[in-house]
């Protein structure tokens, strides 16, 4: 570890500290907003360890995160919420693993038009079942976790998270996913084996996800499948991740903290027209800042050394 990534990791942990006090602050408003910043940066920062390297564009981390809530809800009246959430994870790492077996193979457009309707098929079937079956839509998720303990939870996990990806970068694998990232044609030709490795990370990416889903589903206490299985969700995250930067391990934080913020106002001020504010940033985004803030500062940067 060289003396600069010393100091970064240093820094990161000193943040992650400091976050944590938030909730001694006493505000519930910042807590509500620390719960939304810590959840979509936890989903954003996976969606990109997976995306970044790839350029493949996931839609189904509502798939993810719904099948997470829901595993939570289900079973919370049978067994402890730590082992729900562990299920969780084992759940969303199967569906992933069956989900990138049978489409990463595949060119990216297909793999997009996949994932986009894998959310709302779950949806659909969740939603079949419970009216069929139980009689009711949704479900109550009563516990006694409160919102710091959830926040908590979700900064934890995002301290796992970063690790992970800092690891990734260093290793093998991300070396390979950098080179498939580059051109899928050269990794395959220097024993590279693409698939696989493409798999590897979007089973770390579905496992995280629905952690915390599992994570925030007592936080809602009623869930059912239209506010579980949101595909509003995975274009959040996307437009989130895009707009800080995905080729950098903390470029996702930097979107995702003024678009939440920014979010919070346009949700308040404009609430039947979020999904064509939501197209219209990602179209803004795309056309504008394509390797985001971080990539647009590093491009600033660079220019500044050439000139000088």
């Amino acid at each position: 570890m060289t003396r600069r990534e010393k100091i970064l990791m240093a820094g990161f942990a000193a943040a992650f500290v400091v976050l944590a006090f938030l909730p001694a602050l006493g505000n519930a408003y910042l807590l509500t907003l620390g719960i939304s910043i810590a959840m979509y940066g936890v989903l954003a920062t996976s969606w990109a360890m997976f995306s970044g390297p790839t350029h493949y564009i996931s839609l189904a981390t509502a798939a993810f995160y719904g099948l997470g809530a829901y595993t939570v809800g289900s079973g919370i009246e049978h067994l402890p919420y730590a082992v729900l959430v562990g299920i969780s994870a084992v759940g969303g790492g199967v569906l992933a693993l069956l989900v990138g077996l049978a489409t990463l193979r595949l060119s990216g457009v297909y793999f997009v038009i996949f994932t986009l309707g894998l959310a709302e098929f779950i949806r659909q079937v969740v939603t079949w079942v419970q009216n069929n079956f139980t009689g009711s839509r949704g479900m109550y998720v009563l516990t006694d976790l409160k919102d710091q303990h959830i926040y908590w939870q979700l900064l934890a996990l995002g301290a796992i998270v970063a690790l992970l990806g800092w690891w990734i970068n260093r290793s093998r694998l991300g070396f390979a996913l950098r080179i498939i990232g580059n051109d899928e044609l050269v990794a395959s030709h220097v024993g590279i084996h693409s698939p696989r490795a493409k798999v590897l990370l979007f089973v770390i990416s579905g496992v995280v996800a629905a952690i915390v889903g599992a994570i925030m589903a007592p936080r809602f206490t009623y869930i059912e499948p239209s506010m579980a299985f949101a595909p509003d969700l995975s274009f959040q995250v996307v437009i989130m991740a895009l707009l800080g930067g995905v080729h950098r391990l903390w470029g996702p934080i930097v979107g995702v903290v003024p678009f939440t913020l920014l979010w919070e106002a346009i949700s308040a001020s404009f609430p039947t027209q979020t999904v064509l504010l939501l197209g219209v940033a990602f179209l803004l985004i795309v056309y504008f800042i394509p390797q985001g803030v971080v990539g647009l500062l590093e491009k600033l940067k660079r220019k500044g050394h050439d000139h000088a």
